[in-house]
C-alpha cells in the first residue's frame, strides 16, 4: 500500500505549467512540521515536494499561495535523472490526488503560470515565513530551501 497524508503550508506560490497534451500540472512545496522538539527545544519542519494534475491542480493554484494551511492526500513516487555533468538525482515526491483548503491565503501575485510567479520567491520571503504562527524553518534551511 502507498498512501500518505500531510498537513501542513505551502512555502511559496504554486507553479502551474501546461504540459503536452492540454494537461496541466501544480508544483508546490509542503512544510510539515515534526511531532517533536530537536535538543534546541524547536519543532523542526520537513519540505516535501508535492505533484498534483488536473482540474485540482489549477483550483489548488488559483485559492492558495504562499503560507495557505492545507491537507493532502497521495502517493509517494520516486524518480532519477542526470545532471549534465553526468551526476544522478534522486527526486522524491508526493502524487497529490486529494488536497483540502484548511487556511487559504492569498497568491502574491495572479499569474498561475510560468516562470514570473515562480521569480518573486527570495531568502526574505523564506525568512519572513519563519515569523508566522505554527509554520517552523529548521535554521540549517534559514538561508533558502534545499529544493525546488
Amino acid at each position: 500500500m502507498n498512501q500518505v497524508a500531510l498537513v501542513g503550508r505551502i512555502t511559496k506560490d504554486p507553479i502551474l505549467r501546461k504540459v503536452s497534451g492540454g494537461r496541466v500540472q501544480l508544483s508546490f512545496v509542503l512544510a510539515v512540521s515534526r511531532n517533536f522538539k530537536n535538543q534546541n527545544g524547536e519543532v523542526d519542519s520537513d519540505f516535501v515536494l508535492c505533484t498534483m494534475w488536473g482540474h485540482g491542480a489549477e483550483n489548488t493554484a488559483k485559492h492558495c499561495g504562499k503560507g495557505s494551511l492545507i491537507g493532502v492526500g497521495g502517493r509517494i513516487q520516486s524518480r532519477t535523472y542526470e545532471r549534465e555533468d553526468k551526476s544522478r538525482v534522486y527526486v522524491t515526491e508526493v502524487f497529490t490526488e486529494d488536497v483540502r483548503f484548511l487556511a487559504t491565503k492569498k497568491r502574491s501575485n495572479d499569474n498561475l503560470y510560468g516562470e514570473a510567479a515562480e521569480s518573486h520567491a527570495t531568502t526574505s520571503t523564506v525568512a519572513e515565513m519563519k515569523e508566522e504562527e505554527h509554520f517552523n524553518l529548521p535554521n540549517r534551511e534559514a538561508e533558502g530551501l534545499p529544493i525546488f
